[in-house]
């Protein structure tokens, strides 16, 4: 047993000696068109609070909607790249209930006729291959955005007061629905995250939303619930909400599995209901018990006219999809060379369109893989984020790299230049030119360096007349120590042993 704040966890593996987790996954993808989904409000984000708005998104009396086409259009690429049926007629319908982000008291969504449906897409979690089926993808409106001041959690409870941006009301959302999941237990939570990121990858291919978990056009809802080793009824499931990274997706369905195991080992019961997650600990919190769908008083929306998508318009969009995710990856391992392990990694960190733009900017991929795994990797671990929104872009890590391929700095210095990068300093070349880090290369002021270092150590400059090489790893050293790392290496070793027959 651990314990996290006041819940006391199962063992993982524990809990799953006894416990088979089922899940399902809610993806909910905003998209990038110009205005929103039934007013010509503008999408960007970051916008002055509640200045993208108008009647129809105030949900003003009398203001009626008009249908965004190239959403439409947006949303059966996306059913056809998850290989969905598209469905000749559907319809939206109102989805009710009060929250103050929702100005209307209901949300114009699709129900039981969504425009793409049974659907499937595969992802790969440690070398195995796992099938996730899809239920639907349906078109919807977004909600606005409640910012709760005051308190500790940033959340309702303990606020001082809330208030409301509806900049994001009515944006364009596609949900993306799986059908149950059932794997191997110990993989659920590795599944759940790679599944996410795949699904980053396939609609950022498509170009329909820049997928950015950090900036909400990417979230989850994680459903999970357990029943016991061998039985086939499902449990009473929780639904975790808007989780927004990938490293938080898995988190969450670890939790999840670790305290709804310690709750029915002690005979309690589950409830259904959405969960907050906390970033800072991986857990979750009671948010509110969860509605089921007649709840929702689900009815057609009378104010908008049914879309039937001709097949024609369908096999036209159908001829646009970019390569498969899977293909690509293939054909760029093929191209860079890279082993399975490494491309596996490379694919596992969220990394691969990073790298891929770094080598497409002049990077070597082995480089442009060192970098973005190794360097970034860990300050992204550092501050907790992911990988791709630390601020530096794949053509400022390419220009680092040319610095080092022109022998102006040297990997250690490339940290330094990364420092300066990340912090806003300017372009590499900047960065080396204000703090002064180009390598040394003047041979008077290197020679000068080298004959203070065979002064100082007269065993180990005999140790290297006498043959043994290697020994010049002490020199380089005190020679790069005093250089403060600026020196070139290889030239400072050509010098000693030039120095010394």
């Amino acid at each position: 047993m651990t314990s996290t704040g006041t819940v006391t966890l199962v063992d993982f593996d524990e809990a799953l000696t006894r416990y088979e987790p089922v899940m399902g996954l809610e993806v909910h993808i905003e998209l990038n068109t110009e205005s929103k989904m039934f007013c010509g409000c503008a999408t960007n984000f970051g916008a002055e609070p509640n200045s993208n708005v108008c009647p129809v998104c105030l949900g003003l009396p009398g203001a009626l909607p008009v249908v965004n086409g190239t959403a439409v259009e947006s949303a059966i690429r996306i059913g056809l790249a998850l290989n969905c049926e598209i469905a000749e007629w559907c319809r939206f319908a109102r989805k009710n209930y009060f929250y103050p982000d929702m100005p209307k008291n209901f949300q114009t969504s699709q129900y039981d006729e969504p425009i793409a449906f049974n659907g499937w897409t595969e992802v790969d979690v440690d070398g195995e291959t796992f099938r996730i089926e899809i239920e639907r993808a349906h078109m919807e409106e977004d909600t606005g955005k409640s910012l709760h001041v005051g308190g500790a959690t940033g959340r309702i409870h303990g606020a001082d007061y809330s208030l409301v941006d509806f900049n994001r009301a009515g944006i364009p959302l596609i949900e993306i629905v799986t059908k149950t999941i059932v794997v191997p237990g110990h993989k659920a939570p590795a599944v759940a995250r790679a599944y996410v990121n795949h699904l980053r990858d396939l609609i950022g291919g498509l170009g329909v939303s820049d997928v950015r978990m950090d900036q909400g056009s990417l979230r989850c809802d994680v459903n999970l619930s357990l029943r016991p080793v061998g039985r086939e009824a499902f449990g009473t499931r929780t639904e975790t909400k808007n989780v927004n990274s990938f490293k938080s997706v898995e988190q969450a369905a670890r939790f999840e599995i670790q305290r709804q195991a310690a709750l029915l080992d002690a005979g309690e019961v589950i409830v259904q209901e959405t969960r907050h997650f906390h970033e800072k600990d991986g857990s979750t919190s009671p948010g509110r018990e969860k509605s089921d769908a007649e709840d929702y008083r689900y009815f057609p929306e009378p104010d908008l006219a049914p879309i039937a998508a001709s097949r024609q318009w369908v096999e036209e969009l159908r001829a646009t999809l970019p390569e498969p995710p899977a293909d690509r990856r293939r054909r760029l391992q093929a191209e860079w060379e890279f082993s399975d392990l490494d491309m596996r990694d490379t694919v596992g960190a969220g990394a691969l369109d990073l790298v891929a733009a770094t080598i497409d900017a002049g990077a070597a991929p082995q480089a442009a893989r060192k970098w973005w795994l190794g360097e970034l990797a860990r300050r992204a671990n550092e501050a907790e984020v992911d990988l791709s929104t630390l601020d530096i872009t794949p053509q400022q890590v390419a220009g680092i790299q040319a610095l080092i391929d022109a022998g102006k700095i040297n990997d250690k210095l490339a940290r330094d230049v990364f420092d300066g990068v990340l912090a806003g300093e300017g372009s590499p070349e900047e960065v080396v030119a204000a703090r002064g880090l180009e390598v040394v290369s003047d041979d008077g002021a290197l020679s000068a360096a080298v004959d203070r270092a065979i002064d100082a150590n007269p065993d180990v400059a005999d140790k290297i007349r006498d043959g043994k090489v290697a020994a010049a790893g002490a020199l380089i050293g005190a020679v790069m120590k005093e250089m403060r790392g600026q020196a070139d290496a290889a030239r400072v070793r050509e010098l000693i042993l030039e120095k010394l027959g």
